[in-house]
């Protein structure tokens, strides 16, 4: 493995430390966006049978906020439960842009790292090529020693796609995980806001909407149309 990296030059160092930043980012994306650590199961139907007897303290409200993503939410939206449905949706709205926000950390270092590392091993291959030829061409190389320096210069190249490959499938997988995320906030949201404000029809009509707008950035490493979930 050494030898690889010697092989393949000085780009090879900034290569591996996209793969330990990427590695990193996926662990923890792994285990943040669990859905016991978002929405967890049965936490809304916990959550209304305690308010429903009498309003939540403040000590049960920032234990519900400690709880999860969804736990903030909502007691965001308790909070504010005497307050009218506006303030209530509005209260939502505002604590469910900020639970997105969190959910979409890290999702644009690694389209990053999925859309750079392919162009980092190319240019190490490039730059290979070149000193490969000047070599030739200073010491009269033969075919032999041309074949070997290419494949040495080569390997910068599959460095990068080894690299770029699975960081690019995890992004993919993790934009469609906080998609999904995303719904089930907005579901346990408005049902939360139908519950405490069960006359306002005007209103609770209007489904609270939490938007997961990411950047052409986070979206696509290979410059597609920026999408947003609402």
């Amino acid at each position: 493995m050494l030898e690889i990296l010697i092989a393949g030059g000085w780009l090879m160092l900034p290569l591996l430390l996209c793969s330990i930043v990427a590695t990193a980012i996926v662990l923890e994306r792994l285990w943040a966006l669990r859905a016991e650590q978002v929405a967890p199961p049965g936490l809304l139907q916990q959550t209304l049978t305690q308010s429903s007897q009498q309003p939540l303290s403040s000590e049960q409200l920032q234990q519900l906020r400690e709880n999860s993503s969804l736990g903030r939410i909502l007691a965001a939206g308790l909070a504010r439960r005497e307050q009218g449905a506006a303030r209530i949706r509005e209260a939502l709205q505002t604590a469910g842009a900020h639970e997105v926000h969190l959910l979409e950390r890290f999702l644009s270092p690694l389209g990053s790292i999925a859309a750079i590392t392919p162009l980092l091993g190319l240019l190490g291959t490039v730059v290979g090529m070149i000193d490969v030829f000047q070599q030739l061409d200073l010491a009269a190389g033969n075919a032999q020693q041309l074949a070997g320096g290419i494949s040495v210069a080569l390997i910068t190249t599959a460095a990068g796609l080894t690299v770029a490959i699975p960081a690019l499938v995890m992004h993919r997988y993790f934009l469609r995980r906080v998609s999904d995320l995303v719904v089930a906030l907005e579901e346990e949201s408005q049902k939360l806001l139908d519950h405490l404000t069960p006359n306002a029809n005007a209103v609770a009509a209007t489904q609270p909407q939490l938007h997961l707008q990411l950047d052409q950035e986070i979206t696509d490493p290979v410059q597609e149309n920026s999408s947003s979930w609402n």
